[in-house]
């Protein structure tokens, strides 16, 4: 751990030209004292560190000094395509791979482009885990995960109260929630990593990985598949050419192309939806471009949001 450290120390230091200890202490979440004992320890191996005295001191590396350590392993190289989701590499384990990789490939850059990782982050951020996450801390069961699906190791687990066999495959994070992407047998199947326990990484062992297989393609046709299967209800509608417009922004993307297949000339769709409850929610959007046909049971709940709109509105 303290060589890994003392490495990341170095890569800072050639990458940023020089550092105050509180800024190196910060950056490695360690304490200042630490910071001082490490530079020490780097003077004594031979690494030409030293200190400017003042106000505006700090530690610096002799000019024209680059170290060597700048080549990626594989853990690493893979976990830098990540960096732009840290909560997600925080949560699988893979922060400390993902600094270092970062480091190195900042160390390696042109020294005119060494603040282009700053710049970079101070005008784009991917909110990775969606609208719906929440403050739940990651399943104990992700790390051990993330280490098989990135190591092709077959683990072994309780998944729902029986044990399974699972070769890991990919992990999707999708609106706060953790999902396994794994081969049973022969089955491709998705699975909840926060019903997981006792996780089982067989380290020694690597399973032939699919060449072919592309986890993006994977989940977007399982989550459709699932979607569709939500949508167990029909609803008969009558829009108006506004409304019609309107109906790519308020219809379950799964039920779109359906919808809009099944138009008529005059504006009647029928729309596949969860329930005739969320029903009524998406077709309040509509407000007056769209007329209810069937089922009567949302006809009627339309109306009775109708009468007490128009009795809010007449109200001075």
């Amino acid at each position: 751990m303290r060589a890994a450290r003392l490495m990341s120390l170095v890569l800072l230091l050639q990458g940023r030209g020089g550092m105050t200890a509180a800024e190196l202490a910060k950056e490695l979440e360690v304490s200042e004292r630490t910071i001082h004992r490490d530079v020490l320890a780097l003077s004594e191996a031979g690494i030409p560190v030293y200190a400017d005295r003042g106000r505006a001191g700090g530690y610096r590396l002799v000019d024209g000094y680059r170290t060597r350590l700048t080549g990626l392993d594989r853990a690493e190289a893979e976990a830098l395509f990540l960096s732009g989701v840290p909560d997600a590499l925080r949560d699988m384990g893979l922060r400390d791979v993902a600094a270092a990789a970062r480091l190195k490939a900042a160390a390696a850059l042109a020294p005119g482009l060494r603040d282009a990782p700053a710049t970079a982050a101070q005008r784009f951020h991917l909110d990775a885990p969606g609208w719906f996450a929440s403050d739940t801390p990651p399943p104990e069961s992700l790390a051990p995960l993330a280490r098989a699906v990135w190591g092709d190791h077959p683990v072994t687990a309780r998944y729902k109260g029986a044990e399974r066999a699972v070769e890991p495959y990919g992990l999707v994070l999708k609106a706060g929630v953790w999902y396994l992407a794994g081969r049973a047998g022969e089955r491709l199947l998705v699975y909840r990593v926060d019903r997981f326990t006792d996780v089982s990484v067989e380290t020694g062992v690597r399973f032939d990985r699919d060449t072919a297989f592309d986890l993006a393609a994977f989940w977007g046709e399982r989550s459709e598949q699932f979607t569709r299967s939500l949508l167990r209800t029909q609803i008969t509608l009558r829009l108006s050419p506004t409304g019609m417009r309107m109906l790519r922004h308020v219809a379950d993307p799964a039920a779109l192309a359906d919808a809009l297949a099944s138009a008529t000339d005059d504006g009647t769709v029928v729309l596949a939806v969860e329930s005739v409850g969320i029903a009524y929610s998406q077709v309040l959007a509509f407000g007056p471009e769209a007329e209810v046909l069937e089922p009567a049971e949302l006809r009627a709940l339309m109306a009775e949001a109708a009468s007490r709109l128009s009795a809010l509105y007449e109200q001075p």
